[in-house]
């Protein structure tokens, strides 16, 4: 008996399954549509349920095979038609039209029992023979456009990731930034706190200056004082500096979030540092004013040429008291008939006070050089200029630089070593001058050559 086989059958059977594991492995069917996914895996069930149907009933049909191919192809260009947005299907249906429509057109010339002329016929048949290569190469470019598509989804995927990275780094950063700048604009209040109370303690200084003895406004305040407000200064500067960076860092495209990290760092560092030395100026302050005595503010006809003299004599020996081997030449030069002039003798007098003791200390200084055949010289001249009264304190010590001679009237700024001037005596003496008493107070100064302080007050 001979064994019955339907060759076409088989064919079409293996001919679908290949289509389907293509398809299976460039159109990523699991994922984008899992219910044709289950379907492509039993297209092969109807056709061996066919095979073996024909097989027992020994019935043979040679359009059979051709049959179970039109139903499975036509579900497999379904299957494309739903993923036509997805590139790799586009390909793959392009390469499937050729054979498809080759095999319609042969199922229906054989029904038909039609022949083609024979110019038409060759090649009609190299189609046949050259469609398979066209499928071939469709599914090459397929999988190479599947690759391309994956290697772009992973770029996306990392790119999203490290938009989203950065967009978390963005929002710790700006939480970060808040909580400095916070914390730098209670700083900055606290430092304008500070600031304004030395600038009341200066005002009040002014007539509330303690003077418990002739030294003891110049007895180490500036080693207290002016160390911490230089530090204050300097690393509010750099704050203010690294706040710039930062700005500038953060309006870049591309920012460094290493770089912001340091540079907050160092805004932290440098805040800790301000409210270490503003507590300590803010306690010097507290102190100067707890200490601080009032005066009578009360003015009152005074005789300018008896007060001058008597505070140059003041000046000269209490620095003797401290150094034994001082000796300078006093040269007051008093004009005679020197009308009275209305003012606070005590404030006028610490003027008159700290000028001398700055011109001794600048001819002690000159003296120390050990130049031959000097002798150190200090006076004091009054005269009547129009309608007031002129007071000049000179001497022949080491003179004042040009480059800080602008600065010499601001507040807490001296030339003297740490621990040997305050750095207020000349601002209070430029306020109680001008702003108490509404007169001038003027310096000329040559270097290596000597200074003159020029005081005037009006009499009337």
């Amino acid at each position: 008996m001979e064994k019955f086989t339907n060759k076409e059958l088989l064919l079409a059977i293996g001919v679908v399954m290949t289509l389907v594991f293509i398809m299976r492995r460039l159109l990523d069917t699991p994922r984008r549509l899992p219910r044709w996914h289950r379907l492509l895996g039993k297209l092969w069930a109807p056709a061996m349920a066919a095979f073996v149907l024909s097989a027992a009933l020994h019935y043979r049909n040679q359009y059979l095979g051709d049959i179970y191919l039109f139903f499975a192809v036509g579900a497999l260009v379904l299957l494309l038609v739903q993923l036509r947005s997805y590139r790799p299907a586009r390909t793959l249906l392009l390469g499937l039209a050729p054979s498809v429509l080759h095999r319609l057109i042969a199922t229906g010339l054989a029904i038909g029992s039609w022949q083609l002329l024979s110019p038409y016929s060759l090649g009609f048949k190299l189609w046949g023979e050259l469609d398979a290569f066209w499928f071939f190469a469709m599914v090459f470019l397929a999988n190479s456009q599947k690759k391309g598509l994956l290697k772009q989804e992973q770029e996306r995927a990392e790119e999203e990731k490290a938009r989203q990275f950065i967009a978390a780094k963005n929002l710790e950063l700006e939480r970060l930034v808040a909580e400095r700048t916070a914390l730098l604009t209670r700083q900055a209040e606290e430092l304008q706190t500070a600031l304004t109370d030395l600038r009341a303690t200066q005002a009040q200084l002014i007539q509330r200056e303690k003077m418990a003895s002739l030294g003891e406004l110049t007895a180490g305040i500036a080693h207290e004082i002016q160390n911490p407000l230089n530090f204050v200064n300097n690393f509010a500067d750099v704050s203010a500096e690294l706040i710039t960076e930062l700005e500038e860092e953060r309006s870049r495209p591309t920012r460094d979030p290493a770089l912001e990290a340091e540079l907050l760092a160092d805004l932290k560092q440098n805040l800790q540092r301000i409210t270490q030395h503003g507590g300590r100026a803010a306690g010097i302050v507290r102190g100067m004013l707890e200490h601080s005595r009032a005066s009578s503010g009360e003015r009152q006809p005074t005789d300018l040429n008896m007060l001058a003299d008597e505070y140059l004599r003041l000046a000269y020996h209490g620095l003797r008291a401290k150094d034994k081997s001082f000796n300078a030449t006093l040269q007051p030069e008093l004009a005679a008939g020197l009308p009275l002039v209305e003012l606070v003798a005590g404030d006028v007098g610490r003027v008159l006070l700290n000028l001398f003791t700055n011109a001794f200390y600048a001819v002690q200084q000159r003296q120390q050089l050990g130049e031959p055949g000097y002798k150190p010289t200090v006076g004091v001249r009054t005269r009547l200029v129009a309608n007031e009264v002129e007071v000049q304190v000179h001497d022949n010590g080491t003179g004042i630089p040009e480059a800080v001679k602008a600065r010499i009237f601001q507040p807490f700024f001296t030339t003297k070593p740490a621990g040997e001037g305050t750095g207020l005596g000349l601002s209070l003496s430029h306020d109680i001058i001008v702003q108490g008493h509404g007169g001038t107070l003027t310096v000329e100064s040559e270097e290596g050559q000597g200074t003159t302080f020029t005081v005037r007050l009006p009499t009337t």
